[in-house]
């Protein structure tokens, strides 16, 4: 019999055990990050959405990592995109031990939607929903960003795999 489980673990999507670190991409010429785009502003809490470089760009507030779970700055591509995505709840500190799994839901801490854009502290880091907004605007998370789910799902009916993800200090 073969089972397959779909989830987040970390703050990321989860399909069974752990995917391998992606090969590097291939060395390509930077012709700018493209439109859209978005811009995280760690230090600001916020989230812009750039649309095209004549349209002012649309802002969102959202919760970041804390120590010594910082959200990684540097210039991103958008990796993975799931609807209405399963949380898979592990020990911080291992990993490997999984607690349980937190179906889709209104009470599932990724919300509506997971946008994942990088890997770091051993888990994937992405965008997603949270059923908590009152923590917006707080270093509360382990790496991942939480947004209102409105807000994530306009992002996500906007963006695309590979749009790029800037994040700044």
């Amino acid at each position: 019999m073969l089972l397959l489980a779909w989830g987040t673990a970390g703050c990321a999507p989860f399909r069974g055990a752990p995917p391998p670190e992606p090969p590097p991409p291939p060395e390509v010429v930077d012709e700018g990050p493209g439109y859209p785009h978005l811009v995280l502003r760690l230090g600001e809490r916020r989230l812009y959405l750039v649309m095209d470089p004549s349209t002012p760009p649309e802002s969102f507030p959202v919760a970041i990592g804390r120590p010594p779970w910082e959200t990684p700055t540097g210039t991103f591509r958008i990796r993975e995109m799931v609807e209405n995505p399963d949380w898979i709840q592990f020990d911080w500190n291992n990993p490997s031990k999984v607690i349980r799994r937190h179906p889709p839901g209104p009470k599932n801490p990724l919300g509506l939607r997971w946008i994942g854009f990088a890997r770091a502290h051993g888990w994937e880091i992405g965008f997603h929903g949270t059923p908590r907004p009152e923590l917006l605007g707080r270093a509360v998370s382990h790496g991942c960003v939480r947004m209102r789910n409105e807000d994530v799902v306009k992002v996500y009916d906007r963006v695309k795999i590979g749009t790029t993800v800037i994040v700044e200090p």
